[in-house]
């Protein structure tokens, strides 16, 4: 027989499901979510595919609004800016935001997962069903079949309704996609990544700068590094899937070798077992999905990933999903009960901006491949430096994307390109910023940008 109530059901027990859980749980609501993985808090997180998390302004209003951001942060590493290691090892650094007031923080997936959890299940009316993967989904009647999978019992659930929070390859999504005129695409790079680690130092320290994401950036493909409280960093190897310089050319130790001591000499000291891992972790892909509707009658509601996943060189991934979570608590304060128009309102004012910075992501990429070793590239990091600082109403497309949460993402990607099509161009034709106008510069930009 069904299990039939008024809660809301929530699949999978990720980032994005956990936080939206207690948004509910807030509210009085009765919450179950259900996750086909162990319990994180109590297995080992997987290998290889754990890019540190780079968590920025509007992730943290989220979390303000659950009242657990304090907490969070006790967690994380303020990284004020980009380090970078070019090839002839004369490290630079490039400033995030305008002063030491504004920087981006690394934090574990994992340990975030974990206090997510832990906090959400604080609230009574809130359980997970670990090791519970969905096996059906019944749009029409509002139901799904779950599988326990320690005694191997399905379970029949019906719900309120159904939030889909379960990933980039949501199953929620898929069954969706089998609706006549559904719109759906997944876009992938023709690039990878692969994640290698910087151990701590013996004495349990950094061996880099401890509050800079570190980058070494190398034309057609780029290493990254992000700091843990353990000492270590997280490195993500981003390079082409095939060809010269790629993953597919890397099928060998002394092929590996031979491409850290080439491309990344001033890092493979610090990458003691490079060899090894390189073979032990997997290959992951980088893509983008969009689709619509997000949501189906008012029984099933796609947030997070499930409905917009972007590749993740603007560190936004799971900043846009956790103001899904803050919108979408906004909208319930206008339309709670009436779920068909409350989803419908949540994905009008939410997918213009998940494909903006889905677009923006894409354009990051490139730049921090390609631009952060070119030379009028970083004189127009400078030229917005001055200008922030003199002005309080102008800020870099960076600074609005991940600095200025009451500027949406659309806003951010429009006058964010327009203003670097206008400060890169001075900065071609000018090497000496000295003798710049900043006022000349900054009343084009009002006038031609508008801000």
């Amino acid at each position: 027989m069904p299990e039939t109530s008024s809660k809301i059901v929530i699949i999978g027990a990720g980032l994005t499901g956990s936080l939206i859980a207690i948004f509910f749980a807030k509210r009085g609501y009765e919450v179950d979510i259900y996750e086909k993985r162990p319990d994180i808090r109590n297995s080992k997180p997987e290998t290889g595919r754990s890019i540190n998390l780079a968590l920025s302004h509007r992730g943290l209003k989220a979390l303000q609004a659950a009242g657990i951001d304090k907490n969070i942060l006790k967690r994380a590493i303020p990284m004020y800016g980009r380090n970078l290691h070019p090839l002839n090892g004369e490290q630079s650094l490039i400033a995030y935001g305008k002063d030491d007031t504004e920087y981006i923080n690394s934090i574990s997936r994992s340990e975030l997962n974990r206090e997510l959890i832990n906090t959400a299940e604080k609230y009574k009316k809130v359980k997970f069903y670990f090791e519970h993967p969905i096996k059906e989904i019944h749009l029409e009647k509002g139901q799904i079949v779950v599988e326990n999978i320690k005694n191997q019992q399905m379970l029949t659930v019906e719900a309120q309704c159904f939030l889909g929070s379960d990933g980039a390859g949501s199953r929620v999504r898929h069954t969706m996609e089998q609706q006549i005129g559904y719109q759906s695409s997944s876009e992938f790079l023709d690039y990878g990544y692969k994640e290698i680690t910087f151990p701590a130092s013996l004495s349990g320290g950094f061996n880099m700068e401890k509050n800079a994401l570190h980058i070494w950036p190398r034309g057609k493909f780029m290493l990254i590094a992000l700091p843990n409280l353990d000492g270590s960093f997280t490195g993500t190897l981003f390079l082409a899937n095939q060809g010269e310089h790629s993953f597919q050319y890397l099928d060998s130790k002394e092929r590996v070798q031979s491409f850290f001591e080439n491309i990344f000499p001033d890092a493979l000291p610090l990458l003691p077992d490079i060899t090894e891992e390189f073979f032990q972790n997997p290959v992951g892909l980088l893509g983008t999905v969009r689709c619509t509707p997000w949501h189906y009658q008012g029984k099933f509601l796609l947030i997070g990933d499930s409905a917009h996943a972007i590749v993740p060189f603007y560190g936004q991934g799971m900043n846009a999903s956790f103001e899904d979570c803050l919108v979408l608590n906004q909208c319930l304060d206008h339309f709670e009960g009436d779920w068909g128009r409350l989803f419908a309102e949540y994905e009008q004012r939410r997918k213009v901006n998940t494909d903006a910075i889905a677009e923006l992501a894409i354009e990051n990429f490139y730049e921090m491949r390609d631009g952060v070793s070119d030379a009028a590239f970083l004189r127009k990091k400078e030229l917005e430096h001055l200008l922030e600082n003199k002005y309080s109403d102008y800020h870099s497309k960076y600074s609005l994307v991940t600095f200025h949460p009451e500027v949406s993402y659309s806003e951010a990607h429009r006058r964010g390109n327009a203003q670097n099509n206008i400060l890169l161009a001075i900065c071609r034709q000018t090497k000496d910023l000295s003798t710049i106008d900043l006022e000349e510069i900054y009343t084009r930009l009002k006038k031609e940008v508008g801000f």
